[in-house]
């Protein structure tokens, strides 16, 4: 289990990524919970943060499939990046795709290194996985826009420089709402954050925003204002992909240290791993997590061949089968190791709580069964 292993599809430059962030991950294992930003610097520095994102804007011009392969094999070893999801693959994600020249000339290098972060803000208080019906407006103003709203659950923002937001913008035509994304300071007047008190033991924390009036101009607005659903979910899809390789890590760390346990923890003269009881779970979570490698693998690949239709559906499956595997990997896990499973030298009982995150967020397990319930199956709504 502590071999780093691709999947027999990727490229040997992937591979040899794998094998790279594998070494990484190592060496930062023992002082990633106190110090997480010095590996987010040496990450960027080598080019991994950026992996995804355009060679001319200081990226390594690869796709979802290497970003997600940094952040599974960061996570296998104990050092999960959380901010990845959200910074490189959102946000770098839409601007590369529909940002002005100027717009990926000023932001992408920053998060291509590392060296800027931004965050991304789209839930609201009513509007939970709804986003129709979001409320956050935004309306034009001399030489801008004016943005005001709610957001709740937004990751890192007290780490990042900009937010970007999901606001909706109305149809001069029609006067309808239509979702537009705009990057804000976080030092613009009117934008304010509180942080949620969470259990989850993380570096990066959860925050409530509050819009008040937020005066920006009129770049802050990326790609077409008419574009809508089509822009958002170009970032929505690769988010998902990311989540399921972040459930991916988590779940290999957890099989990783039950499986050494199992060998080693002798009971009545034999190993624990011995007794089908300990080996047929750990055997059933290696292979859900191998099963949802591969969905990963293939959501992330229509992500880089610009099949937003087909990645929706297979995103969608990717971060459902890996963070079920997630749970159920960690859950095995600290059964397997009894008293040890919750103690702090082995590091799974932070995990207990961090794998439920990967069914309800980004999208709960409930809205994706919905989602394919009535997208690829063509059963009616119920909603």
């Amino acid at each position: 289990m502590t071999a780093v292993t691709g999947t027999p599809f990727e490229t040997p430059e992937q591979q040899a990524l794998r094998t790279a962030v594998a070494a990484l991950g190592r060496r930062h294992a023992d002082t990633h919970e106190e110090h997480p930003e010095v590996l987010w610097t040496e990450a960027g520095k080598l080019g991994y943060l950026g992996v995804n994102l355009p060679e001319q804007y200081g990226g390594g011009g690869g796709g979802i499939t290497e970003l997600t392969i940094v952040l599974e094999e960061l996570g296998a070893a104990g050092c999960p990046l959380l901010l990845m999801i959200v910074s490189p693959a959102i946000c770098g994600t839409v601007i590369a795709r529909f940002g002005s020249d100027e717009q990926r000339r000023r932001w992408l290098p920053g998060l291509a290194d590392g060296s800027r972060i931004m965050a991304f803000g789209i839930t609201e208080p009513d509007a939970g996985s709804n986003s129709h019906r979001i409320t956050t407006t935004a309306r034009r103003a001399a030489g801008g826009w004016v943005l005001s709203g709610r957001k709740v659950f937004v990751s890192g923002v007290d780490l990042a420089d900009e937010t970007m937001i999901v606001g909706r913008t109305a149809d001069a035509r029609t006067g309808a709402l239509k979702p537009c994304l705009f990057v804000v300071p976080r030092d613009a007047p009117g934008f304010r954050r509180t942080a949620i008190d969470m259990e989850l033991r993380a570096r990066e924390k959860q925050f409530e925003l509050v819009l008040d009036d937020v005066r920006l101009p009129a770049d802050a607005l990326v790609g077409d204002e008419d574009a809508g659903l089509l822009q958002l979910f170009a970032g929505l899809n690769p988010e998902r992909v990311m989540t399921a390789a972040f459930a991916l890590g988590m779940g290999r760390f957890a099989l990783a240290r039950a499986v050494a346990y199992a060998k080693e923890r002798q009971v009545w003269k034999a190993p624990i791993g011995s007794h089908q009881a300990i080996a047929h779970p750990l055997a059933q979570s290696h292979i859900e997590l191998e099963l949802a490698r591969l969905m990963t693998r293939r959501a992330a690949a229509l992500c880089d061949a610009g099949d937003d239709a087909g990645a929706g559906e297979a995103a969608n499956m990717a971060k459902y089968a890996a963070a079920e595997a997630c749970v159920q990997a960690v859950d095995r896990a600290v059964h397997t190791l009894g008293g040890n499973g919750l103690t702090r030298e082995y590091g799974l009982g932070r995990l207990v709580t961090a794998s439920r995150v990967a069914r309800i967020a980004p999208v709960s397990r409930e809205m994706i069964l919905n989602y394919v319930s009535h997208q690829s199956l063509g059963l009616p709504k119920s909603y």
